[in-house]
Parts: structure tokens; sequence; C-alpha cells
């Protein structure tokens, strides 16, 4: 980006929207994460099954997945500002009602609603900065913005373990003051997303006119080049595009993957240590997160620069599948040490697949296609935990439940070498030096 008004717009935009869209993911992460803290205290309080608590923890991703696509759509003609600032409010206010769980149907009900509350918030988001960062710094964007879901899990087992402490203050339980507390942090920040977001740069009233003008260029020139490949924004279309379909199994692999961990991590660690779960449990739960942390801020940067985001995907992959299944064998600290390095391969490979489909679509295409790949592919998140649990009672052995979901992370390197990303725009800008960016005005691009 040789232009000193376009850097000048990008740094000023990673600086304003990145700490701010992580803040969006990292209480969103929490709210659909915390239950794996409360499993324990929801099996003794209200009778709550191993069974009942995998299918529980499952059905979120249900209706996340049958309302992802109406809800990115909706986002993409209300606009971004609007429609995250309901999302997180209306989730906020649902993750908050799982303090009056009774019992299992309650429990399955509250879950719906949660996933209805938060469906389009994760496509919403990847789309949104499609809209803003041009394709040479987007996965360094998604990079970061993956970093919340690590940090909230850093962050989230201290604080959980801290209010799940607080059992009996005021007559609630601790899980009680869990969901209460972190579910009404979602409003808060859903009410102050609606003041201090912009639905497109052209909008950004914090840019000068020469950094919003370069940048709305950039983005419109970026736009003109993909027009020879992208696909139509028609559904007869979108659903007969091979590439759509393939990034959408690399999706549900990886969701299975990473969520097989994450609602047992918890679990894992207090049975490692053979504490209760509580404080202690929730730092060192917090170990294996903050690597993945670290993780996603340096890969997905460096595939950025590579340009080997096809290979670092893959070996994430492999790394994550071998490494979950090493976790059953061994000393505490090496398992401890594979955790460590399974949940930083299956974090941090998600923004590097994740920049495939942007540089694939644009516009309407787009939303539609994140809408469909994030739909489908979060159904892998239901099943994770339904199979780990299937697999685990029919052999009646845990770690057969482990290893299926390390298999599914292998499946998931298989499927992401069918992938071939697009030619990078750095690469292609000689290519489409001829073109000239659509007129927009500088007061509403795409309006």
């Amino acid at each position: 980006m040789p232009n000193p008004a376009l850097s000048s717009a990008v740094a000023k935009v990673e600086r304003r929207l990145i700490p701010f869209l992580m803040l969006i993911f990292l209480v969103a992460f929490l709210d659909r994460a915390n239950v794996g803290f409360a499993k324990a205290d929801l099996q003794i309080s209200v009778g709550i099954s191993e069974s009942a608590f995998a299918l529980g923890a499952g059905l979120f991703f249900i209706t996340y997945a049958l309302l992802e696509v109406p809800s990115t759509m909706m986002m993409h003609r209300m606009g971004a500002k609007f429609w995250m600032s309901r999302i997180m409010v209306t989730w906020g206010l649902a993750s908050a009602a799982l303090m009056f769980t009774q019992g299992p149907h309650s429990f399955y009900a509250l879950r719906l609603l949660l996933g209805a509350a938060e469906a389009g918030l994760f496509p919403a988001a990847i789309y949104y900065m499609g809209c803003w960062f041009p394709d040479e710094s987007r996965g360094r964007a998604i990079g970061y913005f993956f970093v919340a879901a690590p940090i909230a899990l850093v962050v989230g087992g201290p604080v959980s373990g801290l209010l799940l402490g607080l059992d009996g203050v005021l007559a609630l339980s601790g899980w009680q003051w869990m969901f209460l507390v972190e579910g009404l942090a979602s409003c808060v920040v859903g009410l102050w997303a609606f003041w201090y977001m912009d639905d497109t740069p052209a909008k950004a009233r914090w840019l000068t006119v020469e950094e919003r003008a370069a940048l709305v260029e950039h983005l419109a020139l970026e736009t003109a080049s993909k027009k020879g490949e992208e696909v139509s924004a028609s559904w007869r279309q979108l659903l007969a595009d091979s590439k759509l379909w393939r990034a959408t199994g690399v999706h549900f692999f990886g969701q299975i993957g990473s969520y097989g961990i994450i609602f047992y991590l918890p679990a894992q660690v207090s049975a490692l240590l053979g504490k209760k779960m509580g404080l202690e449990v929730g730092i060192v739960s917090a170990l294996p997160w903050a690597v993945a942390g670290a993780a996603c801020i340096w890969l997905p940067s460096l595939a950025d620069k590579t340009e080997r985001h096809r290979l670092m995907s893959f070996g994430l992959f492999a790394i994550g599948g071998v490494s979950l299944a090493l976790t059953a064998y061994g000393s505490p600290s090496s398992r401890m040490l594979f955790m460590c390095v399974s949940c930083a391969a299956l974090v941090a490979v998600c923004p590097i697949y994740w920049t495939f489909l942007p540089r694939y679509q644009t516009g309407e295409a787009a939303a539609r296609g994140i809408g469909f790949a994030s739909s489908l592919g979060i159904v892998g998140a239901f099943i994770a935990p339904n199979l780990r649990a299937l697999v685990s009672q029919t052999t009646g052995a845990p770690v057969y439940g482990l290893l299926a979901i390390a298999c599914a992370a292998l499946v998931g390197a298989l499927c992401v070498s069918t992938l071939r990303w697009p030619i990078n725009f750095r690469s292609s800008a000689k290519d489409v030096e001829g073109i000239e960016a659509p007129r927009t005005a500088i007061g509403g691009l795409g309006e």
C-alpha cells in the first residue's frame, strides 16, 4: 500500500475496529462456552445427566445454524451497526436467562434460545471486516478477531471460577451468578456497539476526507478485480459452487475439533489435577487458551506474508489432531503440553482458512456464501460434544471419544487440501490496473 492516505486509513481502521470486534467476539464466546464451567453444578443442582449436558451444549448450534443465513442477509440490508447491536443485546438476555434452568428440558429450551439470539454474529463480523480491510491486511485482522476466543477462555476461566464461588450469595447458586453477570455484560457491549460502529468506510467521520477516499477507492478496485472469478449472488448458482461446499466442509470439521475441546477442557483439567471445579482449575484451564491466543496473533500474519494459507491450514489441522490424541497419554505435564499445542493449532487455523471466502466472493454473494458456510459448518459444534459422549458411552472408555474428535481434525486437513486460494490482490494488482474503480460517493459506499 504505497499510498500514504491509504496506509494511514488502514492503520486507523485497525486501531479502532479490531479491539472492538475482539471485545464483541470475546463476550459472545464466553456466553456460549461458559456452560462448560457450570457442567458439574448443573448435574448436581438440577439433575442434568452427562448425555443431557452434551445434547444441551450442542443444541445451541442448531438454532444458530438455522438462522445464520437469514440473520446475515438482514445485516446486509439493515447495516452492521444496528444488526450486530441487536444480536448482542438479545443474546445477552438469553444467556442471563440460563440462570433459571430447572432441569434438562428448560436447559434445552434456553440453549436453543441462546443460539437463535446469537445467530449471524460470526458471519456478520467476517463480512463486516471484508467491507473495511483490503485483502492484504484482512488475514491479520481476522487473526486478531479470533484471538478473542482464547482470550475469552483465558479470562473466562478465572472469572467464571470466581463467580461460581459466589454460591449462596442472595440465595443464588454460583452457576446462576455466572450466567447472570456474563450475560448482562454482553448487553452493555451491544448498546455501546450501536454508538461506536459505522456501517462502511464511507461513513467513517473519524477518517479524513483523503483517507476515506483512498480506502473506498482501493476496496472498490479490489471488488472490480474479482468480478471475473466470483459467483453470482443467486442461491441457485451459489449452491452449485463446489468451492463453497469445500470451504464449508473445512469449517465443519474445524468446529468439531475446536468445540470437542472447549466443552470438555475444564473437566479434563479438573480430572488431571484431581481438584474440584473452581478458581484453581479455571486458572490452569486458561493456559492452553493463552498459547492459542499467541498463535492467533502470529500465524495468520505469517500466512499473509508468505501467502501459504492452504499449507499452513493443512499443517495446523494435522498437528491439532495428533496432539489432541496425545492428551490422553503420558504424564500430567506432557498431557498439559499437548493440550496447549492442540488448542493453539485448532484455534489458529480458523482465521487462516476464513480468508478464503472474502477473497473469492464480494457483495451480496459474500454475505450469502459466508452465512451459508458458517451455518452448515457450525453444525460441527453441535456434533462435537454429542459425538464425544456417544463414542465414550458406547465403548465404555472416554479416551475413544477424545480420539474421535482428533480424527475429525485430521479429516479437516484433508478437506483443506482440496481448496485453492484465490490469487492475492498484491500479486494481481498489475492485472487490474486498467480497471476503473466504480465511482462511489464518499457519503455512502454501496448506497
